[in-house]
Protein backbone atom coordinates (compact mmCIF):
# COMPACT_ATOMS: atom_id res chain seq x y z
CA UNK A 1 0.00 0.00 0.00
CA UNK A 2 2.55 2.38 1.04
CA UNK A 3 4.64 1.11 -1.99
CA UNK A 4 1.57 2.18 -3.99
CA UNK A 5 1.23 5.93 -2.43
CA UNK A 6 4.48 6.90 -3.29
CA UNK A 7 4.30 5.19 -7.00
CA UNK A 8 1.09 7.52 -7.43
CA UNK A 9 2.74 10.63 -5.23
CA UNK A 10 6.12 10.04 -8.02
CA UNK A 11 3.91 10.12 -10.89
CA UNK A 12 1.37 12.79 -9.88
CA UNK A 13 4.84 14.61 -9.08
CA UNK A 14 6.28 14.10 -12.67
CA UNK A 15 3.10 15.10 -13.59
CA UNK A 16 2.91 18.44 -12.51
CA UNK A 17 6.51 19.43 -13.22
CA UNK A 18 6.10 18.49 -16.91
CA UNK A 19 2.70 20.45 -17.27
CA UNK A 20 4.63 23.67 -15.37
CA UNK A 21 7.31 22.69 -18.07
CA UNK A 22 4.82 22.22 -21.07
CA UNK A 23 3.18 25.50 -19.63
CA UNK A 24 6.63 27.87 -19.26
CA UNK A 25 7.34 26.61 -22.79
CA UNK A 26 4.02 27.78 -23.78
CA UNK A 27 4.31 31.27 -22.47
CA UNK A 28 8.14 31.47 -24.09
CA UNK A 29 6.28 30.89 -27.23
CA UNK A 30 3.67 33.28 -27.10
CA UNK A 31 5.92 36.06 -25.21
CA UNK A 32 8.78 35.33 -28.58
CA UNK A 33 5.79 35.85 -30.84
CA UNK A 34 4.43 38.82 -29.87
CA UNK A 35 8.13 40.57 -29.14
CA UNK A 36 8.82 40.68 -32.53
CA UNK A 37 8.65 44.32 -34.42
CA UNK A 38 7.66 45.90 -30.92
CA UNK A 39 9.60 49.38 -30.89
CA UNK A 40 12.74 49.72 -29.05
CA UNK A 41 12.11 51.18 -25.68
CA UNK A 42 15.98 52.78 -24.90
CA UNK A 43 14.50 56.47 -26.97
CA UNK A 44 12.34 56.73 -23.88
CA UNK A 45 15.40 57.30 -21.85
CA UNK A 46 15.24 60.96 -23.54
CA UNK A 47 11.88 61.19 -23.89
CA UNK A 48 9.84 64.74 -23.36
CA UNK A 49 6.35 64.74 -24.33
CA UNK A 50 4.52 67.63 -25.42
CA UNK A 51 4.20 70.77 -22.92
CA UNK A 52 2.26 73.91 -22.91
CA UNK A 53 3.77 77.08 -24.74
CA UNK A 54 3.99 80.37 -22.19
CA UNK A 55 5.15 84.25 -22.49
CA UNK A 56 5.81 86.32 -19.94
CA UNK A 57 5.68 89.93 -19.16
CA UNK A 58 9.19 91.34 -19.13
CA UNK A 59 9.18 91.51 -15.81
CA UNK A 60 8.64 87.69 -15.97
CA UNK A 61 4.76 87.63 -15.21
CA UNK A 62 3.11 85.08 -16.89
CA UNK A 63 0.54 86.95 -18.82
CA UNK A 64 -0.91 83.69 -21.12
CA UNK A 65 -0.29 79.95 -22.09
CA UNK A 66 -1.36 77.67 -24.86
CA UNK A 67 -1.56 74.43 -25.14
CA UNK A 68 -3.52 71.49 -26.60
CA UNK A 69 -2.59 69.06 -23.87
CA UNK A 70 -2.14 70.92 -20.38
CA UNK A 71 1.41 69.60 -19.03
CA UNK A 72 3.80 71.07 -17.22
CA UNK A 73 6.68 68.67 -17.20
CA UNK A 74 9.42 68.30 -14.08
CA UNK A 75 12.10 66.30 -13.58
CA UNK A 76 12.38 63.45 -11.38
CA UNK A 77 14.04 64.85 -8.91
CA UNK A 78 11.79 67.87 -8.53
CA UNK A 79 8.95 65.62 -7.99
CA UNK A 80 8.40 65.33 -4.43
CA UNK A 81 8.59 62.17 -2.37
CA UNK A 82 4.71 62.42 -0.98
CA UNK A 83 3.72 62.91 -4.37
CA UNK A 84 5.79 59.78 -5.90
CA UNK A 85 4.38 57.92 -2.65
CA UNK A 86 0.80 58.62 -3.09
CA UNK A 87 1.05 57.13 -6.41
CA UNK A 88 2.71 54.30 -6.11
CA UNK A 89 0.60 53.61 -2.91
CA UNK A 90 -2.67 54.17 -5.20
CA UNK A 91 -1.63 52.72 -8.58
CA UNK A 92 1.81 49.60 -8.03
CA UNK A 93 2.81 49.37 -4.00
CA UNK A 94 5.37 47.34 -5.39
CA UNK A 95 6.93 49.28 -8.09
CA UNK A 96 10.42 49.06 -6.88
CA UNK A 97 10.43 44.89 -6.76
CA UNK A 98 8.61 43.59 -9.87
CA UNK A 99 10.36 43.30 -13.05
CA UNK A 100 7.46 45.44 -14.85
CA UNK A 101 4.37 43.07 -13.98
CA UNK A 102 3.28 42.32 -11.13
CA UNK A 103 2.64 38.70 -10.60
CA UNK A 104 1.24 39.24 -6.74
CA UNK A 105 -0.34 42.10 -8.24
CA UNK A 106 -2.49 39.90 -10.57
CA UNK A 107 -3.54 36.80 -8.37
CA UNK A 108 -4.73 39.78 -5.58
CA UNK A 109 -6.52 41.04 -8.51
CA UNK A 110 -7.96 37.41 -9.81
CA UNK A 111 -8.84 36.19 -6.40
CA UNK A 112 -10.53 39.27 -5.55
CA UNK A 113 -12.85 38.51 -8.51
CA UNK A 114 -13.58 35.22 -7.64
CA UNK A 115 -14.17 36.01 -4.10
CA UNK A 116 -16.65 38.99 -4.98
CA UNK A 117 -18.15 36.74 -7.80
CA UNK A 118 -16.89 39.66 -9.99
CA UNK A 119 -18.45 42.39 -8.16
CA UNK A 120 -15.03 43.75 -7.14
CA UNK A 121 -12.66 43.56 -10.12
CA UNK A 122 -9.47 45.77 -9.61
CA UNK A 123 -6.91 46.40 -12.13
CA UNK A 124 -3.74 45.16 -12.10
CA UNK A 125 -1.80 47.04 -14.45
CA UNK A 126 1.61 48.37 -12.98
CA UNK A 127 3.25 51.51 -13.45
CA UNK A 128 5.61 50.58 -16.17
CA UNK A 129 2.54 48.59 -18.01
CA UNK A 130 0.76 51.97 -17.85
CA UNK A 131 3.42 53.63 -19.74
CA UNK A 132 3.61 51.17 -22.04
CA UNK A 133 0.20 51.76 -23.05
CA UNK A 134 0.12 55.28 -22.55
CA UNK A 135 3.33 55.43 -25.30
CA UNK A 136 2.50 52.89 -27.52
CA UNK A 137 -0.48 51.03 -27.64
CA UNK A 138 -3.50 53.59 -26.29
CA UNK A 139 -6.73 52.18 -25.07
CA UNK A 140 -7.29 48.87 -27.01
CA UNK A 141 -8.59 46.10 -25.50
CA UNK A 142 -7.39 42.85 -26.77
CA UNK A 143 -5.71 40.25 -25.25
CA UNK A 144 -2.54 40.24 -27.98
CA UNK A 145 -2.30 44.10 -26.47
CA UNK A 146 -1.68 43.08 -23.18
CA UNK A 147 1.18 40.61 -24.01
CA UNK A 148 2.77 43.20 -25.80
CA UNK A 149 2.32 45.52 -22.88
CA UNK A 150 4.07 42.75 -20.86
CA UNK A 151 6.54 42.44 -22.64
CA UNK A 152 7.52 46.11 -22.90
CA UNK A 153 7.24 46.86 -18.79
CA UNK A 154 9.85 44.31 -18.76
CA UNK A 155 12.17 46.19 -21.21
CA UNK A 156 11.71 49.11 -19.81
CA UNK A 157 12.42 48.26 -16.41
CA UNK A 158 15.71 46.21 -17.94
CA UNK A 159 16.74 49.22 -20.13
CA UNK A 160 15.52 53.06 -18.84
CA UNK A 161 15.25 52.00 -15.00
CA UNK A 162 12.69 52.50 -12.85
CA UNK A 163 13.23 56.51 -12.18
CA UNK A 164 12.72 57.25 -15.52
CA UNK A 165 9.32 55.17 -15.73
CA UNK A 166 7.92 57.16 -13.12
CA UNK A 167 9.11 60.12 -14.30
CA UNK A 168 7.15 59.52 -17.37
CA UNK A 169 4.46 58.42 -15.96
CA UNK A 170 3.47 60.89 -13.42
CA UNK A 171 3.99 63.87 -16.55
CA UNK A 172 2.20 61.42 -18.47
CA UNK A 173 -0.96 60.70 -17.04
CA UNK A 174 -4.24 62.04 -17.57
CA UNK A 175 -6.36 63.35 -14.45
CA UNK A 176 -9.26 65.21 -16.14
CA UNK A 177 -10.03 68.84 -16.66
CA UNK A 178 -7.18 68.72 -19.22
CA UNK A 179 -4.73 68.40 -17.02
CA UNK A 180 -1.75 65.84 -17.80
CA UNK A 181 1.11 65.02 -15.35
CA UNK A 182 0.77 65.64 -11.72
CA UNK A 183 2.33 69.49 -11.94
CA UNK A 184 -0.58 70.79 -14.36
CA UNK A 185 -3.23 68.74 -12.23
CA UNK A 186 -2.01 70.37 -9.05
CA UNK A 187 -2.55 73.88 -10.49
CA UNK A 188 -5.76 72.69 -11.55
CA UNK A 189 -7.60 71.37 -8.83
CA UNK A 190 -5.51 73.26 -6.10
CA UNK A 191 -4.23 75.85 -7.61
CA UNK A 192 -0.96 74.89 -5.75
CA UNK A 193 2.74 73.55 -6.88
CA UNK A 194 3.74 70.61 -6.58
CA UNK A 195 5.84 71.71 -3.23
CA UNK A 196 2.86 72.85 -1.79
CA UNK A 197 0.93 69.62 -1.82
CA UNK A 198 -0.12 68.33 1.19
CA UNK A 199 -0.50 64.56 1.69
CA UNK A 200 -4.85 64.83 1.48
CA UNK A 201 -3.95 66.67 -2.01
CA UNK A 202 -1.43 64.36 -3.26
CA UNK A 203 -3.83 61.46 -2.75
CA UNK A 204 -6.60 62.84 -4.24
CA UNK A 205 -4.56 63.23 -7.23
CA UNK A 206 -3.31 59.72 -6.98
CA UNK A 207 -7.00 58.43 -7.19
CA UNK A 208 -7.84 60.27 -10.26
CA UNK A 209 -5.96 58.11 -12.90
CA UNK A 210 -8.12 55.12 -12.96
CA UNK A 211 -11.80 57.55 -14.00
CA UNK A 212 -11.06 61.44 -13.08
CA UNK A 213 -14.83 61.60 -13.87
CA UNK A 214 -15.59 58.89 -11.58
CA UNK A 215 -14.10 61.12 -8.79
CA UNK A 216 -14.82 64.35 -9.59
CA UNK A 217 -14.30 66.80 -6.55
CA UNK A 218 -18.10 68.43 -7.39
CA UNK A 219 -20.50 66.02 -8.86
CA UNK A 220 -18.84 62.71 -7.23
CA UNK A 221 -17.62 64.47 -3.55
CA UNK A 222 -18.29 61.46 -1.89
CA UNK A 223 -16.65 59.20 -3.66
CA UNK A 224 -14.19 61.26 -4.32
CA UNK A 225 -12.94 61.58 -0.66
CA UNK A 226 -13.61 57.61 -0.26
CA UNK A 227 -10.56 56.97 -3.07
CA UNK A 228 -8.87 59.87 -1.42
CA UNK A 229 -9.28 58.16 1.98
CA UNK A 230 -8.44 55.03 0.29
CA UNK A 231 -4.85 56.26 -1.01
CA UNK A 232 -4.49 57.86 2.66
CA UNK A 233 -4.41 54.44 4.25
CA UNK A 234 -2.71 52.81 1.52
CA UNK A 235 0.46 55.48 2.37
CA UNK A 236 -0.38 54.91 6.28
CA UNK A 237 0.01 51.13 5.79
CA UNK A 238 3.08 51.21 3.33
CA UNK A 239 5.14 53.23 5.86
CA UNK A 240 4.51 56.93 4.07
CA UNK A 241 2.82 58.60 6.55
CA UNK A 242 2.80 58.16 10.38
CA UNK A 243 -0.57 57.72 12.39
CA UNK A 244 -1.07 61.52 12.99
CA UNK A 245 -0.47 63.08 9.54
CA UNK A 246 -2.98 59.98 8.34
CA UNK A 247 -5.60 60.91 10.84
CA UNK A 248 -5.24 64.46 10.11
CA UNK A 249 -5.34 64.06 6.01
CA UNK A 250 -8.30 61.34 6.50
CA UNK A 251 -9.99 64.22 8.22
CA UNK A 252 -9.04 67.40 6.30
CA UNK A 253 -11.88 68.56 3.64
CA UNK A 254 -11.78 68.33 -0.06
CA UNK A 255 -10.95 71.86 -1.06
CA UNK A 256 -10.65 72.14 -4.83
CA UNK A 257 -10.96 74.74 -7.45
CA UNK A 258 -13.48 73.19 -9.13
CA UNK A 259 -16.00 73.54 -6.01
CA UNK A 260 -15.01 77.10 -5.52
CA UNK A 261 -12.52 76.90 -2.55
CA UNK A 262 -9.52 77.73 -4.29
CA UNK A 263 -8.68 80.83 -6.36
CA UNK A 264 -8.32 78.98 -10.23
CA UNK A 265 -5.15 79.48 -11.62
CA UNK A 266 -6.68 81.05 -14.78
CA UNK A 267 -7.74 84.21 -13.10
CA UNK A 268 -4.16 85.35 -12.54
CA UNK A 269 -3.61 85.69 -16.11
CA UNK A 270 -5.80 88.86 -18.22
CA UNK A 271 -7.93 88.41 -20.46
CA UNK A 272 -6.87 86.98 -24.00
CA UNK A 273 -5.98 90.30 -25.96
CA UNK A 274 -4.57 90.93 -29.66
CA UNK A 275 -1.33 91.40 -28.48
CA UNK A 276 -0.49 87.71 -27.39
CA UNK A 277 -2.61 86.51 -30.40
CA UNK A 278 -0.70 88.36 -32.98
CA UNK A 279 2.85 86.74 -30.72
CA UNK A 280 1.15 83.10 -31.42
CA UNK A 281 0.29 83.68 -34.88
CA UNK A 282 3.70 84.77 -35.76
CA UNK A 283 5.20 81.89 -34.02
CA UNK A 284 2.30 79.48 -35.29
CA UNK A 285 4.15 80.34 -39.13
CA UNK A 286 7.23 79.20 -38.12
CA UNK A 287 5.86 75.94 -36.15
CA UNK A 288 2.76 75.34 -37.26
CA UNK A 289 -0.27 76.06 -34.46
CA UNK A 290 0.13 72.71 -32.99
CA UNK A 291 3.64 72.84 -32.49
CA UNK A 292 3.30 76.33 -30.99
CA UNK A 293 1.19 74.81 -28.48
CA UNK A 294 3.07 71.77 -27.87
CA UNK A 295 6.47 72.92 -28.29
CA UNK A 296 7.04 74.18 -24.45
CA UNK A 297 8.51 77.50 -25.68
CA UNK A 298 9.05 79.98 -22.90
CA UNK A 299 8.59 83.31 -24.78
CA UNK A 300 9.60 86.80 -22.97
CA UNK A 301 7.87 89.56 -24.37
CA UNK A 302 9.27 93.38 -25.28
CA UNK A 303 6.09 95.10 -24.20
CA UNK A 304 3.40 94.40 -21.12
CA UNK A 305 0.02 94.41 -22.12
CA UNK A 306 -1.29 95.45 -18.96
CA UNK A 307 1.07 98.40 -19.61
CA UNK A 308 -0.34 99.47 -22.68
CA UNK A 309 -3.98 99.04 -21.28
CA UNK A 310 -2.70 101.57 -18.34
CA UNK A 311 -1.09 103.74 -20.57
CA UNK A 312 -3.86 103.86 -23.14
Amino acid sequence: MIRFILLFAGAAFSFLTLGLLAFSLLVWMVFAAHEKGLPDVSSLANYQPPTLTRIYSPEGRIIDEYAQQRRIYIPFDEIPDLVKQAFMSAEDKNFYEHAGFDVRGIAAALYEAVKSRGQSLRGASTIPQQVAKIIYFGSERAIERKIKELIQANRMVATIGREKILEIYLNEIFLGQNAYGVAAAAQTYFNKTLTELEAQDAAYLAALPKAPSTYHPVRETERAIARRNFVLREMWQNGHLDKDAYDAAVAAPLLTVQAGDRESFATRLPSRDYFTEEIRRQLSRDFGDDGFKSAGLTIRATVDPEMQRIAA
